[in-house]
Formats: structure tokens, sequence, C-alpha cells
């Protein structure tokens, strides 16, 4: 369908692609992989005519339909979210209207046997035959379904787009190319600013889908449900598999060790040949045999190993300070913006070193309970409290917005390091795959992945015992975000993150948070067990109307439900002399509180003392409450020790 002939892209010195062919034939479903920066949106744009190549060709038949999804997009104003949607019906639209037409004019001629009259007959003939085509359902059912799967609100489609975030545009945007049916769907980061639901139900959709797909995304998974094909970027070059991703990497790895074997057994035969005529070059008895073996070696095809690009990330968090047992706590808690109330009666606990997860869908509240947790916003109503002696690293999801574009990658870390660390600064940049003149660049001129990994290595400045990370991994690829997940797993400290990764949060969290319909559920478990639970419970909602409540669920899924149930009163239950424990913790802290702020003050007046500041006394004071606070922190440490045995 599509050819891809000898195509080199290159800028200045700097070869992109160089010289590669593949062929996009009809139900391929393509993932395209390979490291940020390889060049995999640059195809898609070849593929669409957006960009040139320079040299080489892409062949699109004349009659094919493409559909493409860009990473960064424009999006319409002025039109609520339905009519936006309902433009992918333009075309149908305007078949209707000129079929109309022709049927007009064809009642109000008489000329039976014109070759004009004969004319508006074929073109009637293949206006019908392309409606036909194109036509199922209602548009507007279709458009309705289409923007309900990707996570909209039946009461939201009538909201002007202006009103929601660029992320929801973007999926607007998805609906229009999906309504329009091309024959070949181009996608880059679908899933970028979609939720677990709807990634879910654009797999479904993909696996039914019966044009050629091809696919950039960083979620494993996801590639794994939806392609039958991979084609990996590397150092310029393409390398062709008609697998999914994960039999792809089993086969790529085969592939790599039977080619290093091959080129060795040859490098050892060459070698041994090469000893041969040097040993026998100058022996008369030898001429021919010597000849034989130079002329094979002229004659032999080398075997050349593909070369990899080990390039990767190498984080490593330092080790988190202690904290109280109490990350973060939130009692009754109202959060919302003006008059609008996001979620209500939160009841949110993190102990110190647990792995929770914020999902669910967008704009139900994961981002503004992150701004809530930095103190960016105040709730409502109820407690929002941070933990005893707590340290919050943030990743914000809109970094586009955080880093300073005109500021260089060196000077972004050096303008936040202190102390010795900023000797550090090339290596911990380094670490993240800037090197060389890539330091001097600005952030403006940064891809997406780049900006990502900049804004991780300023969590490496300072040791935090909180990290709280809002979609981390968007823009990461996949080699990316399997260091960052093992160095995440690695963290002792707590960690609190909003993704809709599922195979990033798989075996990385140990409890979630779900934000859904202004509320907020605690599920205890991995992101595996909440998925199946929640399929569950989507069941039971659609049978609820049916069924009476007794004969509601089946019984293993009561059965889960209070095995679930006894799990967590299991984790709750504390005995009574960890309870006193924990009381004598909670009161050290407390103390340790007062006496800090105490020191604090001392430390101003001694900083700057007035004509009737006693420099003696303030000196006694002070180191009284150092050797009260000593005593304290020692205690405080043996009864964390206790409970941790």
């Amino acid at each position: 369908m599509i050819s891809i002939n000898s195509l080199t892209v290159a800028y200045g010195g700097f070869v992109l692609l160089n010289d590669i062919n593949f062929h996009i034939s009809e139900s391929d479903k393509i993932g395209l992989v390979g490291k940020n920066g390889a060049g995999k949106s640059t195809i898609l744009k070849l593929v669409c005519g957006i960009q040139n190549p320079t040299s080489g060709k892409v062949a699109v038949p004349n009659d094919v339909k493409i559909g493409y999804l860009p990473q960064i997009m424009e999006h319409h104003r002025g039109r609520t979210v339905i009519d936006e949607a309902m433009t992918a019906f333009a075309d149908m639209f305007a078949l209707e209207d000129e079929l109309e037409k022709i049927s007009l004019e064809l009642s109000e001629r008489q000329d039976y046997e014109s070759k004009e009259y004969h004319d508006l007959i074929v073109r009637m003939n293949e206006v019908n035959d392309r409606l036909a085509y194109t036509r199922s359902d209602n548009p507007r059912v279709q458009a309705e379904r289409t923007l309900m799967g990707l996570g909209f609100k039946y009461d939201e489609l009538s909201r002007n787009t202006e009103t929601f975030s660029q992320g929801w545009n973007m999926r607007i945007e998805l609906a229009k190319i999906l309504l329009s049916k091309p024959d070949v769907l181009l996608l880059d980061e679908p899933t970028n600013h979609l939720d677990i639901e709807s990634i879910e139900w654009l797999e479904g959709y993909l696996k039914d889908y019966r044009g050629s797909l091809v696919l950039i995304s960083h979620d494993r998974k996801f590639l794994d449900n939806v392609t039958n094909r991979t084609v990996e970027i590397m150092l310029g070059r393409i390398h062709d598999y008609k697998v999914p991703y994960s039999k792809y990497l089993e086969l790529r790895k085969e592939r790599l060790e039977q080619q290093r074997a091959a080129f060795e057994n040859q490098q050892r035969m060459i070698e041994k040949t090469e000893e041969f005529i040097e040993r026998f070059r100058y022996k008369p008895t030898k001429s021919n045999q010597v000849q034989s073996r130079v002329k094979q070696l002229e004659k032999l095809e080398r075997i050349e190993v593909d070369l990899e690009d080990k390039s990767a990330l190498a984080v490593k968090f330092p080790p988190a300070p202690r904290s109280g047992d109490i990350a973060y706590k939130a009692v009754d808690m109202r959060v919302g913006y003006g008059a609008k109330v996001v979620f209500d009666d939160a009841q949110i606990e993190v102990r110190r070193g647990e792995k929770v997860a914020l999902v669910g869908r967008n704009g139900e509240g994961k981002t503004t309970l992150m701004r809530v947790i930095m103190n960016e916003l105040d709730p409502m109503a109820g407690e929002s409290r941070i933990g005893y002696n707590v340290s919050i690293g943030y990743y914000a999801q809109n970094q586009e917005d955080i880093l300073d574009k005109e500021d260089t990658v060196f000077g972004t870390l050096d303008r936040i390091a202190v102390g010795d660390i900023r000797l550090k600064l090339r290596d911990i940049l380094g670490a993240f795959l800037f090197k060389g003149e890539d330091i001097d660049k600005k952030v403006a001129v940064l891809s997406g992945g780049e900006r990502a990994r900049l804004a991780m290595a300023k969590l490496i400045l300072k040791p935090y015992n909180l990290l709280a990370l809002d979609e981390p991994t968007n823009h990461m690829d996949i080699r990316s975000k399997d260091i960052l997940k093992q160095a995440l797993k690695s963290y002792d400290g707590t960690l609190i993150i909003v993704s809709h990764d599922r195979d990033f949060l798989d075996g990385l969290v140990d409890k979630l948070y779900e934000f859904r319909d202004g509320k907020v559920k605690e599920h205890l478990g991995g992101v595996q067990e909440f998925l199946e639970r929640r399929k569950l419970e989507n069941l039971s909602e659609l049978e609820r109307h049916n069924k009476p409540v007794a004969e509601e669920k089946p019984a293993e899924v009561v059965q889960k439900k209070e095995e679930a149930k006894q799990e967590y009163q299991a984790k709750k239950f504390v005995s009574k002399e960890e309870r006193k424990i924990r009381n004598r913790i909670s009161f050290l802290e407390k103390g340790i509180e007062s006496i800090e702020t105490k020191m604090a003050e001392i430390e101003a007046v001694l900083a700057n003392p007035g004509e009737g500041d006693d420099i003696m006394e303030l000196t006694r004071a002070y180191l009284e409450n150092k050797r009260e606070l000593d005593f304290k922190m020692e205690e405080w440490e043996k009864l964390n020790e206790q409970l941790e045995q």
C-alpha cells in the first residue's frame, strides 16, 4: 500500500535516517519503536507529506486516506465537543448534499437519452456507493459512542472545547480521526493523555480496526495488545520484525547473539587463513594454495555486527532521610476551585516507605491532590497534613511551563544546586544522557523526552524522602521508563505517583487511590488487581438495573471483596504495645517541632542582638534546648527502629 524507498533524512552533517526501506501493507499494525530522537515521529511526518526527505521517496496511492495524530497539535475553539467531533463527517455530509442536488436535477430533466443525463446517473451511483461504504450507524450516535469511550461524560459533550485542557482536546482530535475511518492510521503517542480505562477502550477499537496502523507508543502492554509487527529504528537504520513488541525483544536478542557468534567464527577463520598465507607466502610448493586462500578472502562476504545504541539512563535516587511514620494524611477533605468541588470527603493515608499510585479519569482530581500536597492549593474543608520531617521532591506534569525555555540544560541545574553537588552537575547530566555539547542546549529546543529527563535530573540534587511524581513517563522511551521504574523500586523513601501506564505501575506500587465521580477510594494491592476489580464492578453496575441486589455479584466477587477486607483489616491492626510506641513517637515529634521553633527564634536574635539582649543567657538557653532536642531525637530513632523489627 505505502512504500518507503531508499529514504534518507539528514540535518547538516547529522544523518537521522540512513537509506531505509520498508512497506506498509493492508491490515499491518506496526509498532514503531526506538529511543527518543531516533526519528520515529519524523517517519510519520514523511508518510503524511508534512516533511520531505533529503533523498529517497515515500509512495502513497492517491486513493489511500490517512489519519494522522501528532504529539502536539492545534485545537479548534468556538464549538461544542460533539459539534467538533461531527466535523469528521464533513465529507459524508458533502456527499449527501451532492446526492440530493443530483436527485433534484434528475427529477427536473427530461433529456433521458443525452450524455449529460447519463453522466448524472453514473455520478449518482458513484456517490451512493461511497456513502454505502462510509455510512453505517447514525453519525451522531457514532460520535457520542467514540467520545464517551475516550472518557467524556454525556453531559460534557455540550461544553465548548476551549473549556477543556490540552489533554482532553487531544481526545477530541483522536475521536475525529477514528470517526473519519481512514485507510491508514498514524498515531504518535496517543496514550499520553488517556487514563487507564480510555486506553483499554482504544485498545479494543484498534484491535477491531480493519485498516493499517503505524503506532508510536512507550506503553509496552499497549503495543503488545494492538500491534502484530515491530519496526525498530536504531542509529539511523531500521530492523523489521513481524511480531508484537515483547516477542520482538526476544527475537532481537537472538538475532544479535547469532550475529555475534557468526562474526566471531568468521574472524577466527580469517585469522587462520591470513596466518597460512603469511606462513607459506614465499614457499613455491605452496603457491597455489596461498593464491587460493587469497582469492577466498577477497570473495568472502564479511559479516557485520549491527551497532547497538547502548546509551541509557543511570538513575539512582539519594538515600531518603528519616521521616515520621505518616508521610501524608487527609481527613474529610474537600478540594476544588472557586465554587467547583473536584472531590469530597477524601480519607487518605500514606505511610513512610509506601509506594502509592493515584489513578482515575482525567479531571477527577489526581493533579489537584498533588497541588494540595505541595501547598499550592488549600482544601475547602477537612484536613491535609504533611508528616514530620517530610521533604518533598515534586515532578509536575506541565514541564513545558515550569522549565525556563531560555535557560540551558546545565543552567537549569546550576541555578538550584547548592554545596558540593554543584561539582557533580556534569556527571548527573551525563547519567541522564546529556553529554558533550548537549548541556549547552537551550530548553526550548529539547524534545518532550529530553525535558522529562532534565526535570527528573533535578530530583537527584537533594535527598528527598517523599517523591511526588505527576505523569513522569510521558514522552520517555521504553528503556528509560524501565530504568526509572527500577530506580523507584530501589528508592527507600515514600512514593506518590500519578500515571496511566499499567506496565510501569505493575510491580511498583502496593496501593492505589482511585478518583471517580467526586470521591476518592482506596484499593489495596497492585494495578492488575485493581483493573480486575474495576471490570467486575463495572459489570455489576450494568446489571444493577435488571437484578436484585442479592444476586448482583457472583460468589467469587463477594469472596474477593471479603479477602480484600480481611487483608485491609490485617494491615490496619496494631497491638497495644505498638499503639503505645506510635503515641510516644507522635508526642516526641510535636516536642521536637516545638524545640526547633524555639532554637530558630534564639538563632535569629543571636544573629542580630539588640542592646537589651543578654548574649550569655541566650547562648545558655540555646544549648539547653539543643541537649533536649538530642535526647528526644535519640529516643525517636530508637522507637522507629523497634517498629521496623
